[in-house]
Formats: structure tokens, C-alpha cells, sequence
């Protein structure tokens, strides 16, 4: 299923039947014995169970992805769909072009009971195959070995079987009133195209039948990435951990400024270090670092990272480690690099800092998700009144106003909050009503991550505050009575960071 350009074959391979058969010889047998069921794979299982209730009798599919071509005949590093990755609990690079299928289960009365869970992959081919030396993309020799379709069942507690036979499997008992498809269309675009052919050799489609079927392919989106706006105790776990990297990769960072500020181009060596002590301690990053100094900080998603360090500027590192399972951290530090705030970027980051306290007061369970922003952009908004940055004659509340108002959303462009889990922008097909205008509930994992940003070019503010940006931005999960901070171990108040930075990255 795998994207792949079609291109001439350059390598010089051996083809013959006798370099096929002594390829094939005198190998050491494989390891015995089979995994244990591992504990994401225990938990996914419960998942599994929420959404067969959701969707009974019906024929559910969840593809992996398959590898994208990067140049040429490279990859890129394959990520798994996060609705793959949840329902499974594959994560890493596991298991390019897989399937997951929930296929529905009936009593004998023809009452939907449950479904049984069926994944589709490759599984590693015997060592007399042509695949074994040969293919460049999935071969043992060349990019190591994969699970067995018993390997495989054993480590997830699902039933397995060779991806050749998933057309005949999405294929059975589908037709006119027989069972429905609904498929994860953006995970894979083959998989996808598969299912729209089944349907329509089936009959269980005409052309009319189109837009209904593509928005229920989009309601099974929906509401897998609905169920995440919760986790359960084995997510919040892996999110305290991914958390917990991403501090000691800060320090690191803070320790390595001197070497940044001497090497030029330093933004990229804040992001190589940050993003080996990621790659060490998980998967990798989250998503792309933003290393940030200077007027760069003002650009919300500077991820070019070219720029140098100097003395008197701010970092803003916006970063996080995803581990293993993909659940990754968001964690944004604005920091002065030669360990002290001026007095114009301290008041510009005490006023953050002032915001990010009240929308931190606001994460608790019956609050709406939409307050967490409301409480840090008032603040916000209070400051540069007082500043005299607004227009002349608004008050606080007419700039607050959604309709006629919103003046200082010029220096915050962007909401003060997100879900995170494993996507950085988790649940993010959640419909409003279940999202911006939901209830905090115990469990909710969020950002607190509110910032002003004064470009050089902007005239309307004072000389002294131009080319500054600071953001400050922690990770929370919701509790039965506000909030815990779990990013709360990394230096936050003014004072707190600069005597971090001076103590090169050590924390009290």
C-alpha cells in the first residue's frame, strides 16, 4: 500500500535461481518463543471495546500508513496514524501499510455483540524469498526483521493475517443490506481507495450514495479522535514521562547556550541538542523544535532555526520528546541567554508569566475549555491597556468583546490552549461542541501556553519592546480538583530562570 514513485531499477541485483537458493542456505535458526502481551496493547484493548460500542455491526478500518518517499528511493521515518497507533498500541516506526480491521461479531439471533480485532501487515518472510535480500524497502536484510503473524498476535492480543488477504476480508458479507464500511480515510489513500472499490462491486454504493458514505468515513474519524479527549492512567503515564525527557533536554540546552552563542547559527545547535537527548530518551521529537532568539521569537512558528545567539537576546524553545508510544510533551521556556532579563523583557515576560497563572487557575473539571483562554487573555489584554497599546478610548471589556473588539489579539495571535497526547494538536476532528465549548474533565491533558510577541517592524509599540517575543508553556492534566502541573520541575518565574541559566542548566 506503500506510496513509491515508479522509476527505472538501477541496482545491479543477482537474479539467478542458484544465488536465490545459496541466499537461502546455512542460516542460523530464529529465536523461539513468542512476546509477552504488552501493557499498551492491554490498555488499547479497552479502546477497541468503546468504539465497537459506537459503531455495532459494522466493519470498521483503521490503516497504519504506509512509507512516504523522501528522495528518490529514501523514506522518511515512518510515523504510524495515531488512530492506529491507539487502537493497537503499535507505536515507534510499527507496522508500515498494516490494517487494523474491526470486523462486528453477531449473536445468533443476528444482534451485533461485539467486534473481533484483525490486523493486516507484512510479516517477515522466510529467508529463502527474494524479499529477504532483495526488496529495499521491507526486506530483512535491508531494513531488519519484522514481527511473524504469531510474533505479532501474541504482543497486541489481536488476530493477524498477511495484508494479501485484506481485499477478500473488507469484501465479505458487504452488499446491499449486508454489512457497512467505514474506513479512516487520511491514514492511506490506498486503503481507502481499496474500501471505495469494495463498496462498489458490492452494489452497497451508488453515486448517490457518495457524500453520505464519505461523512460517515468522517463521523469514524471523528469520534476516534474524540475518544482521546480523555486518557486513561497508562496515557497520562507515558505524557508525566514524555514531560519528564523534555525537562532534562531543557537543561541540556540551557547548559549548552555559551556553546551556541561561540559556534553561530546557534539556534541550530539548540535544536541538535535538544533533539539528541529526544532521540535518546523516546522516539524523537514531537514535532519540529522551535529554537528561536531574538526577532525570530516572534514569529509563532520559527522553525527554520538558522539564526545566531548573542548576549542581551531571549530563546524561546518550544519543544517536546515523544516517547516510544508517540505520546509526546509541548513545553515552551522564553530564557535570556546570557542569564539576565533587561528590565523591558523582563516586564514583557512577568506579564506572560501573569496570564499563564490565571489560565492554569482556570484547568479544572466543569470549567470550559475555552475559559483556560479566556483567564490568560484578559490578562493579557489588561496589560497592554495599561501599556497604552490599544487603540485610544477602548476599554478592557470592548477589546474583549469577540465581535467588535479582539485589539490585542495583534500581539497574541494564537489560543492559549490545546489537548495533547499522541498528537501535539491532539483530537483535533473533536467537534466544537465537544472541544472549545466541552467541559474540563478529570483526565484532559492540556497546554497552558499564553505569549506577546512585539515585531521590530511594528510601530504602534515603544522602541524598547520591539523585537521581543516570550511564551511560556507548561503541560497539565486535569484532576478531580483543579490541575497538576506536569512540566512544573522547569524554572518559570523570571528570578527562577535567570539563576537556571546562570547555574548553566542545573536546577535547585
Amino acid at each position: 500500500m506503500s506510496e513509491k514513485q515508479h522509476q527505472a531499477e538501477h541496482r545491479n541485483r543477482p537474479t539467478g535461481e542458484a544465488f536465490r537458493a545459496f541466499m537461502g542456505q546455512d542460516w542460523a535458526p530464529r529465536p523461539g518463543g513468542l512476546p509477552e502481551l504488552t501493557e499498551a496493547a492491554r490498555y488499547a484493548a479497552a479502546r477497541r471495546q468503546v468504539v465497537s460500542a459506537a459503531f455495532p455491526g459494522e466493519r470498521l478500518v483503521v490503516p497504519a500508513g504506509g512509507l512516504k518517499v523522501r528522495s528518490n528511493d529514501t523514506d522518511y521515518v515512518f510515523r504510524p496514524h495515531s488512530a492506529f497507533a491507539h487502537l493497537t498500541g503499535l507505536g515507534a516506526d510499527r507496522e508500515p501499510d498494516a490494517v487494523l480491521v474491526l470486523d462486528p461479531v453477531h449473536e445468533e439471533d443476528g444482534t451485533p455483540a461485539r467486534h473481533e480485532a484483525v490486523l493486516y501487515f507484512l510479516p517477515l518472510a522466510d529467508r529463502d524469498s527474494t524479499e529477504f535480500f532483495a526488496d529495499s524497502r521491507v526486506g530483512e536484510f535491508w531494513v531488519g526483521t519484522r514481527p511473524t503473524l504469531a510474533s505479532a498476535a501474541a504482543e497486541l492480543g489481536v488476530g493477524t493475517r498477511p495484508l494479501g488477504e485484506l481485499e477478500d476480508a473488507l469484501a465479505k458479507d458487504v452488499g446491499p443490506g449486508g454489512l457497512t464500511l467505514r474506513v479512516v480515510r487520511d491514514a492511506d489513500r490506498e486503503v481507502a481507495e481499496l474500501v471505495d472499490r469494495v463498496r462498489g462491486r458490492s452494489g452497497a454504493v451508488t453515486e448517490q450514495d457518495e457524500q453520505a458514505v464519505l461523512e460517515a468515513d468522517q463521523a469514524l474519524a471523528r469520534s476516534l479522535s474524540t475518544q482521546r479527549l480523555v486518557k486513561d492512567e497508562w496515557e497520562i503515564r507515558q505524557m508525566a514521562e514524555a514531560v519528564e525527557a523534555t525537562a532534562r533536554a531543557f537543561d541540556a540546552v540551557v547548559e549548552q547556550l555559551p556553546e551556541a552563542v561561540a559556534r553561530g547559527r546557534g539556534e541550530r545547535w539548540v535544536e541538535g541538542v535538544f533533539g539528541l537527548h529526544a532521540r535518546h530518551a523516546g522516539n524523537g521529537v514531537g514535532y519540529d523544535s522551535i529554537a528561536a532568539a531574538g526577532e525570530h521569537a516572534t514569529t509563532l512558528h520559527w522553525i527554520r532555526n538558522t539564526g545566531d545567539l548573542h548576549p542581551g537576546q531571549l530563546l524561546l524553545l518550544d519543544a517536546g520528546v515523544e516517547t516510544d508510544s508517540l505520546y509526546t510533551a509541548d513545553v515552551t521556556r522564553t530564557v535570556p541567554v546570557d542569564g539576565t532579563f533587561t528590565p523591558a523583557q523582563r516586564k514583557v515576560y512577568e506579564a506572560v508569566l501573569e496570564a499563564q497563572e490565571a489560565g492554569l487557575a482556570a484547568c479544572r473539571p466543569g470549567s470550559r475549555f475555552k475559559d483556560v483562554h479566556a483567564a490568560a487573555i484578559e490578562v493579557i489584554a489588561r496589560h497592554l491597556l495599561d501599556w497604552g497599546l490599544l487603540p485610544d478610548g477602548v476599554t478592557l471589556e470592548q477589546t474583549l468583546d469577540a465581535e467588535e473588539g479582539q485589539f490585542h489579539r495583534r500581539w497574541m495571535v494564537h489560543g492559549t490552549s490545546h489537548h495533547l497526547g499522541i498528537d501535539v494538536h491532539d483530537c483535533a476532528l473533536a467537534l466544537r461542541e465537544d472541544y472549545v465549548d466541552g467541559e474540563l474533565r478529570e483526565g484532559m491533558v492540556l497546554t497552558v501556553e499564553p505569549g506577546l510577541y512585539f515585531k521590530s517592524e511594528d510601530l504602534r509599540v515603544p522602541p524598547e519592546l520591539r523585537g521581543i517575543g516570550v511564551r511560556i508553556e507548561d503541560d497539565v492534566v486535569v484532576t478531580a480538583d483543579g490541575c497538576r502541573n506536569l512540566s512544573a520541575m522547569l524554572p518559570r518565574t523570571a528570578d527562577e530562570v535567570e539563576a537556571w541559566v546562570r547555574a548553566g542548566g542545573r536546577r535547585d
